[in-house]
């Protein structure tokens, strides 16, 4: 039997009515009560509410954080063991808590000041390419100041991020089938938000992190790591960094995962990891009656 990979979605995956299931579990109640008890807040109102609100980050990566958190818990009590987890951006927060590095209300709040500080930027941008010259791109954004590869999600789609002018810059000179500006307040997962990372650090400090019980593949590095110390400071770097989907995905492919398991809404890392992963089995977890 081959091994299998836990992967979780991050911000972008979120869809009004997800959770909505779930209300009725006890084990669900139990965590949402928790959660509105840290948030202040119904995390089931904000998802069957206005998608406007729902997709602003402040509610977005907190929902997607419980949610998921559910959905694994759930799973895990019918699912066979699980050699490594991920988790796109915000996902990375959910993979260690199924790994157990904290509790769930340590990552939320976690998630929460996370939010709040990436919520509150702004003056900076954010764009999707996809399919374009990877020489080209990759010699133009070293060629542009201001601008940084921020998710390198697959062989071609990538997001930037940096100042307006320089993201720009690189869209309009970068032959790309699509070229899209993200509906984002800030450069997310560039130098742009280091300040907001130092705010972030003060909190992530005051967090004790357990060794994990599962190795962890890390968006800023994409080794599987289990040290406590080591995934606190992949994390730290985390809102600065880039997202290195493809390298984790490359890792799971040379780990000989069989099977992949997205825990979460929507089927985005399957889908990126059916290009890359061929051959690997891939299942979405977004509901309970896929638990069942």
């Amino acid at each position: 039997m081959g091994k299998t990979a836990w992967v979780f979605p991050g911000q972008g995956s979120q869809a009004v009515g997800m959770g909505a299931d779930l209300a009725e579990h006890p084990i669900a109640q139990a965590k949402f009560a928790e959660a509105e008890e840290i948030l202040g807040w119904s995390v089931l109102e904000k998802c069957q509410g206005d998608k406007t609100e729902l997709s602003r980050t402040l509610y977005t990566q907190p929902c997607l954080y419980v949610v998921e958190a559910i959905l694994c818990d759930l799973y895990r009590e019918k699912a066979s063991d699980v050699a490594f987890v991920a988790g796109h951006s915000l996902g990375e927060y959910v993979a260690l808590y199924a790994a157990g590095v904290y509790d769930f209300a340590a990552g939320l709040k976690l998630v929460q000041k996370r939010a709040q500080l990436m919520d509150q930027a702004s003056g900076g941008k954010m764009a999707a390419m996809m399919r374009f010259n990877r020489e080209e791109l990759t010699a133009k954004i070293e060629a542009t100041e201001g601008v940084t590869l921020a998710n390198d999600n697959s062989e071609q789609q990538i997001v930037i991020s940096g100042t307006p002018e320089a993201v720009d810059e690189v869209m309009n000179n970068v032959k790309a089938k699509r070229a899209i500006a993200l509906n984002v307040s800030g450069a997310f997962h560039s130098p742009f938000m280091a300040e907001a990372s130092k705010q972030f650090d003060e909190v992530l400090d005051t967090v004790e992190f357990s060794d994990a019980q599962i190795p962890v593949l890390s968006n800023v590095d994409p080794n599987p790591e289990t040290e406590a110390d080591a995934l606190k400071s992949r994390l730290e770097k985390q809102m600065t960094g880039s997202v290195r989907w493809l390298e984790i995905m490359n890792t799971l492919n040379n780990q000989e995962v069989s099977d992949a398991i997205e825990i979460g809404p929507g089927k985005v890392l399957t889908g990126l990891m059916k290009r890359t992963c061929k051959g690997m089995a891939l299942q979405n977890i977004d509901t309970l009656e896929k638990i069942a």
